[in-house]
């Protein structure tokens, strides 16, 4: 493996970002290495397909703290925007939402951005379509279906693993830095208790079977200079079990680099950690929510989803830097933004010297000063037995 280093921008600004070339099968790899806190926008494949769309984007990239991106690459509905991936003839779940998607990762890349390819992974209408023997079944033998009709690619099975990680080969071939993984659990809303699946469904053989699709991630995706992150239930950073969704933080994050919490304050039931309404309260919801993610994963892996659109409760700048200076004064530098419409809120946003630094509250201590009904016990991973 060689290595070298290069700047962009002026060294004020900005620290080195160390890239390595290494050989594999006889070709060369570039790898772009994260920035020392990732602070990101999450872009659908539409608004990054838009040129016109993506300008809004590009404006923050160039003059705020975002330093990263997360582009969809596989969609709930079960799209696929990665072009040419194994399978795409086969099962013809490509949409072109992205026409220049190759030129618009090495833009990114040009210019110092770092870039996330999301991948859903079981949550998929399409898929279903053409492979119903994939498909989580009822207990009559049918595709089920949650509340709102959409169906579930069975976790236990295997070639929905390689599907799916064959598309996030191909988002690192197309230049992704890193691929992070949503809906990599089992279904949760609708009659749960009529799912079949392929084999027999506990917490223990659910928990298996996400840590054994992150440990075939890590065989396939980690030679090829990947970072891999995943998405989770904002309660799992203080639950003791797995939620019914086989999701246990503490046992998934040993398999990925990152694992990203929404712990967007919109989601959580009123009274939740005593708090009588967390949409409210922002800084006090993600502070305690990120402080029982310390309790079960090293904080370098620990980079939440926050909330930056308006759900009961009207969000502009001040609840978004809440957020943020909540996940600060844990301590933890890298945060995500969520808006599904990809509609930012600038004003929330430090400028681009800020990108790799933070701080705490000079006020921390009598900040923090509350009652909580959180637990304090640390927790510790289970040993990987993997699937049977």
């Amino acid at each position: 493996v060689s290595s070298w280093w290069f700047f962009t921008g002026t060294k004020k600004e900005k620290e080195p970002v160390r890239v390595e070339e290494k050989k594999e099968g006889g070709r060369k790899i570039h790898i772009i290495h994260k920035p020392k806190y990732v602070r990101g926008v999450h872009l659908s494949a539409w608004v990054a397909g838009s040129k016109r769309l993506r300008e809004k984007i590009n404006k923050l990239l160039k003059e705020t703290e975002i330093n990263s991106v997360v582009i969809a690459i596989k969609e709930y509905e079960g799209s696929v925007y990665a072009p040419d991936f194994k399978g795409k003839d086969e099962f013809k779940t490509f949409t072109n939402a992205i026409p220049d998607l190759k030129d618009y990762i090495e833009y990114l890349n040009d210019n110092d951005i770092y870039t996330i390819a999301r991948i859903v992974v079981f949550k998929d209408n399409t898929i279903i379509k053409k492979r119903q023997d994939w498909a989580v079944k009822d207990k009559s033998g049918n595709v089920w279906k949650d509340h709102s009709g959409n169906t579930w690619a069975d976790p236990y099975n295997r070639e929905v693993w390689d599907y799916n990680l064959n598309i996030a080969e191909k988002a690192l071939e197309l230049g992704f830095s890193e691929i992070q993984f949503d809906y990599l659990r089992f279904p949760s809303d609708g009659n749960t208790r009529n799912c079949v699946y392929s084999q027999a469904h506990s917490s223990i053989t659910a928990s298996q079977a996400l840590t054994g699709f992150l440990e075939e991630a890590n065989k396939r995706l980690k030679s090829k200079g990947a970072n891999i992150s995943i998405d989770v239930f904002g309660l799992t950073t203080t639950s003791d079990d797995d939620m019914g969704i086989g999701q246990k933080i503490v046992d998934l994050a040993q398999w990925v680099d990152f694992v990203s919490p929404m712990v967007y304050p919109s989601h959580y039931a009123k009274f939740e950690y005593g708090i009588p309404d967390p949409n409210l309260d922002p800084y006090k919801t993600v502070y305690l929510s990120m402080n029982g993610a310390l309790k079960r994963a090293p904080k370098e892996k620990l980079r939440p989803y926050l909330q930056d659109f308006s759900m009961g409760k009207r969000y502009g700048a001040k609840e978004v830097r809440d957020q943020i200076q909540a996940t600060y004064d844990n301590d933890i530098g890298e945060w995500l933004l969520w808006n599904p419409k990809c509609d930012y809120t600038k004003e929330a946003l430090k400028t681009k010297e800020f990108s790799n630094i933070f701080e705490k509250s000079p006020d921390l201590a009598e900040k923090t000063n509350f009652e909580t009904k959180v637990s304090t016990e640390t927790q510790i991973p289970v040993p990987i037995t993997g699937l049977n």
